[in-house]
């Protein structure tokens, strides 16, 4: 199986990279770190004896993105699944942060995945069925004040695969959601996770845990991936709830938590 991943230099895309390695896929890794991705590349090689090619790129870009599909072109790739990592996280209120922060935010979660899904759903291996992964998150169940930005932008990415799936399931494709909640894929979410309290202990999801039964799901043709009972309650709760009613809820605790990590934050930035 060929297996593309984006953002595969983080914390999630290295474990599904690890993940796909150790079930003998053939891997196309890109993320912007090229330094990252070598190491990665060199690692899954050295240890799984995996096929991997990598390279580095900003899927933001037209130009990036036709440089590296160039490559993949000339090699002759064709692919039967395709991993949607690449993404960025934001904590903070609208207003409390740089336009071109919010900005980026929706460039790189939305435009970039939006660019590389239709390049690389034209380089579909002929005659095989095709899986396709969004990594959304729980915060896409909820509007979510002090992170409006990031949970709209996943929520886009929840709605456009259910839609997508339909569009696609004549095609011999299957499309599925992932909506994990807190990752600890870095130090700044797990700051972000430790500030949530309890909340956050029982929230936050294992990555190799994720990872695993992301793939899993996603061969079995499932559309939608809430891992943890509590997430799945919690995203039920999402439904029946007044979205205005749930708003004010999420402000309310999201406000105490936000003070913590901001705190915290400013500290290691004196």
């Amino acid at each position: 199986m060929n297996v593309m991943i984006t953002g595969a230099g983080g914390g999630l895309g290295r474990a599904l990279a690890s993940e796909c390695a150790q079930r003998s896929y053939n891997l196309f890794l890109t993320d912007i770190n090229q330094s990252g991705l070598t190491a990665l590349q060199r690692g899954l090689e050295h240890q799984y004896g995996a096929c991997v090619a990598a390279k580095a790129c900003d899927l933001t870009k037209d130009d990036c993105v036709d440089e590296l599909l160039s490559v993949i072109d000339r090699c002759g790739v064709k692919f039967d699944m395709l991993l949607n990592v690449t993404g960025v996280d934001c904590e903070g209120s609208f207003l409390g942060r740089e336009r071109g922060r919010i900005l980026e935010i929706v460039s790189l979660n939305i435009g970039a995945t939006l660019r590389i899904t239709h390049a690389i759903l034209t380089r579909r291996r002929p005659g095989r069925r095709f899986f396709l992964v969004f990594v959304s998150s729980l915060a896409s169940m909820y509007p979510m004040p002090l992170k409006a930005t990031y949970a709209a932008s996943k929520r886009f990415l929840l709605d456009f695969s259910l839609a997508l799936g339909q569009e696609l399931k004549s095609q011999n494709a299957d499309v599925l959601a992932l909506c994990p909640g807190g990752l600890a894929t870095t130090a700044e979410a797990m700051r972000a996770i430790a500030a949530q309290g309890i909340w956050g202990d029982i929230t936050a999801n294992k990555l190799e845990r994720v990872a695993r039964s992301t793939v899993d799901k996603a061969l079995r043709g499932k559309s939608l991936y809430i891992p943890g009972l509590v997430n799945r309650v919690l995203s039920a709760c999402g439904r029946l709830v007044p979205r205005k009613l749930a708003a004010a809820a999420i402000y309310k605790r999201w406000t105490k938590s936000q003070e913590k990590w901001l705190i915290h934050e400013s500290h290691n930035t004196d």
